[in-house]
């Protein structure tokens, strides 16, 4: 077992985290949603294989899921026949945070909830049902955790849903797990939280005591009272988001998990049957997934028939930086103890790393003719660390300024410059002896990295810190 410790410890593992906290907020709503909309389905269009999803991805994106059937055929379509791993987002999305806002959203005074999809995600979990083991594993990803995102360099990886969606964020969790399959992603919406609380009909629960909170920035008005009663959509919010208790993170689980139950309870009821057109209508418009109706009836029965008693959650193993170790925090993972937990409750074998027996196909020497801060050379470092090069050297910088920059590669091996010039997202390929170039530049690496003007550009263009 997993001892279970704060996030900032060196292991990571544990569900005591401000992430793993939240996760159950997000899992049970996002589950209240899933199981309304399949009921309802079942009900009103019968079982059907399109995907709930918001937004079409194209068929390059589509390709980092894996598309093959997760339910029985015929008759057992019911039945979950393999595991399977599921990439859940969930969206808290303010004006501030997308490029096209609804029209007066920045006018009205304060910072409403946007109904969008394009926004950092605040919470990212990987849950694993394995019937095989009959086990579900849920694995905690802190929004703050330092990766490399393909074309856009390092930045904390709930910015990848902003520049990518939920492909370029699946592809993105995979590389930080070691090359761990992903089936299929849940964005959900957390403006609709209140309109499915409502569609619910609400909710009874006993607030354990009064609660008053104003934010004027975000119009958020907090007012309630100690006793047993019954909450509307807002007013569950108010008592979700309230901070204000002396007792930080764990006065906010409490409160969370006395909505939960009372949620569970009430997802079950048979009088909800004449809910199912709102509540369908709220799915539709505040949730994004590639499951079909009939994969998601097949994941909620799993998950009843599995119970709490076989659930497992995790947190990824890392440390919090240091204060003066960046500009901004972050989490930073580590990658040998991630290794092992994918192999302990994942059953990934195989951690991906470049194909090559010879060490040295594996440095990279980068020359920086640009005079770049230490700070961008070191991110970019650790893109191509990310990315399997561990030894990545700069040498003195090159006097020469260059507008372009150049990914050389000598040997002929001009897949590993392109999969390099990806990762990255800007420069040119060169293979020595076949491309002409600048012959001022002195190649003495398998793989030469010249920075130039356009590394600056997109320095000044991207920003690394979300």
């Amino acid at each position: 077992m997993i001892d279970k410790k704060p996030l900032v410890a060196e292991n990571g593992y544990s569900d005591k985290s401000n992430n793993a906290r939240w996760m159950w907020l997000w899992l049970g709503l996002g589950a209240i949603a899933l199981v309304s909309a399949t009921l309802g389905g079942l009900l009103a269009v019968s079982m059907t294989s399109t995907p709930l999803m918001q937004t079409k991805l194209t068929p390059k994106e589509a390709e980092v899921f894996e598309s093959d059937r997760l339910t029985g055929e015929g008759l057992k379509f019911s039945e979950l026949t393999r595991p399977v791993n599921i990439l859940v987002m969930g969206m808290s999305v303010l004006p501030t945070d997308i490029q096209n806002p609804p029209a007066g959203a920045k006018k009205r005074g304060y910072l409403p909830q946007v109904n969008s999809f394009s926004g950092l995600s605040d919470v990212m979990l990987l849950v694993r049902l394995n019937p095989e083991e009959k086990k579900i594993v849920i694995l905690s990803v802190p929004r703050d955790t330092r990766v490399s995102v393909e074309g856009h360099g390092v930045v904390k990886i709930n910015a990848a849903n902003v520049v990518g969606g939920p492909a370029l964020s699946a592809k993105t969790v995979s590389e930080l797990l070691g090359g761990v399959e992903i089936d299929r992603y849940i964005r959900i919406n957390v403006l609709g939280v209140n309109k499915l609380i409502d569609a619910l009909g609400g909710v009874t629960v006993d607030v354990p005591y009064d609660m008053k909170y104003k934010d004027d920035s975000q119009h958020l008005y907090i007012n309630l009272k100690k006793g047993k009663q019954h909450l509307n959509g807002d007013k569950t919010l108010q008592m979700l988001r309230f901070r204000n208790d002396g007792r930080g993170d764990l006065g906010r689980v409490e409160r969370q998990q006395i909505v939960m139950r009372a949620l569970a309870e009430q997802t079950l009821n048979p009088a909800l049957l004449a809910r199912f057109p709102q509540i369908l209508n709220v799915v539709r418009s505040h949730l994004d997934t590639n499951l079909t109706v009939e994969e998601i009836f097949t994941l909620v029965g799993f998950g009843v028939q599995t119970g709490n008693s076989n659930m497992e959650t995790l947190t990824l193993p890392g440390r919090g930086s240091a204060y003066h170790e960046y500009k901004t925090s972050y989490w930073i993972p580590n990658t040998e103890q991630i290794e092992k937990m994918m192999t302990d409750y994942f059953n990934l074998q195989v951690i991906n790393a470049p194909q090559t027996s010879d060490s040295t196909q594996r440095q990279v020497v980068i020359k920086d003719c640009t005079a770049s801060d230490s700070e961008s050379l070191q991110n970019l470092m650790h893109s191509l660390e990310i990315v399997g090069y561990s030894s990545v050297y700069i040498p003195e910088p090159w006097r020469e300024p260059l507008d372009k920059t150049y990914i050389i590669v000598r040997n002929g091996n001009r897949d590993r410059a392109e999969a390099i010039r990806t990762a990255l997202g800007f420069g040119e390929v060169r293979v020595q002896d076949e491309d002409s170039f600048d012959s001022n530049i002195t190649i003495d690496s398998p793989l030469t990295i010249v920075l130039g003007k356009d590394w600056l550009e997109k320095q000044n263009n991207t920003n690394l810190s979300y």
